[in-house]
């Protein structure tokens, strides 16, 4: 699956094809360019020697450590940046360290939850480590996983109770691990999609014309796109969020005039979501 100019797999010199496109930090495993919408992280075995033990877990889940080679880790700088990057509206791509080789691109994730562990520092003492919980961003399994799901949002909800749930959903990311990270992450997309898809009433929310036909649920097919990120998967800011026909959809992200599309769709949406009488 590809991310802008990344496909998953192949590598990709760090200084050249990362830092001299997007900036941020040319050292540590965690970069936060400040002009673009994305988190940069890197993993390799070179992170063992201070205590890091990146990987899968059997739940699917990416395991990776925190920064901070003394004493305990704490949510600053590069942790908070990934604990908050869909908070935040960025997305997370995750790059393995090669060598002289380079880096290879693992993919698109997200932070579904994050535990904190005991483990040795760089001087080898014990300490509090943060291990994030990252999950492959894939839009498919998320929808997926939601009709088992939507039952938690309760449809009778009228649409403020809705919006409430989105917001709340949308401003935290948990202290889970594994099985329960990935299970949240999506009970979080689908509070948020459920508002953002009945706040559109079944218009799209870019050019105002009816959805172009109804799903077999018999509901009005539109699709949530997150106007602060390059790609769609996770939870966003329902604020931030619009419900949009394919055609619009696909011209935002790839048509010559996508950006002012886009801007169009972020000042509809803020004129929806601004409160009475503002």
């Amino acid at each position: 699956m590809p991310w802008g100019p990344f496909h998953e797999q192949q590598i990709y010199n760090r200084r050249q094809d990362i830092h001299a496109v997007y900036g941020g930090q040319q050292q540590g495993g965690i970069c936060t360019p400040s002009r673009h919408a994305v988190i940069i992280v890197f993993t390799g075995s070179s992170g063992e020697q201070h205590g890091y033990a990146d990987g899968w877990s059997p739940e699917g889940v990416f395991r990776y450590f925190g920064e901070g080679q003394v004493s305990d880790m704490v949510f600053e700088r590069g942790n908070r940046a990934i604990r908050d990057h869909l908070v935040d509206g960025k997305d997370l791509l995750v790059f393995q360290t090669r060598g002289r080789e380079g880096v290879r691109f693992l993919g698109q994730f997200e932070c579904a939850g994050y535990s904190i562990e005991a483990a040795p520092d760089r001087e080898g003492n014990q300490r509090s480590a943060i291990v994030f919980e990252l999950v492959p961003a894939s839009a498919d399994e998320a929808v997926h996983d939601e009709e088992h799901l939507v039952d938690e949002v309760e449809l009778d909800v009228d649409l403020a109770g809705l919006r409430a749930r989105a917001l709340e959903a949308a401003q935290a990311t948990p202290q889970v691990a594994g099985t329960a990270a990935r299970r949240s992450l999506y009970r979080r997309s689908a509070a948020v999609r459920r508002y953002v898809l009945a706040r559109a009433g079944g218009i799209c929310e870019s050019c105002n014309e009816p959805a172009p036909f109804i799903t077999v649920q018999g509901e009005p097919y539109l699709e949530p796109h997150h106007s602060r990120r390059l790609s769609d998967g996770g939870p966003d800011d329902p604020r931030f969020m619009g419900a949009v026909c394919p055609s619009c959809h696909r011209e935002i992200h790839y048509g010559r005039h996508g950006q002012a599309k886009n801007e169009a769709l972020i000042e509809a949406i803020r004129q929806k979501e601004a409160p009475p009488g503002a």
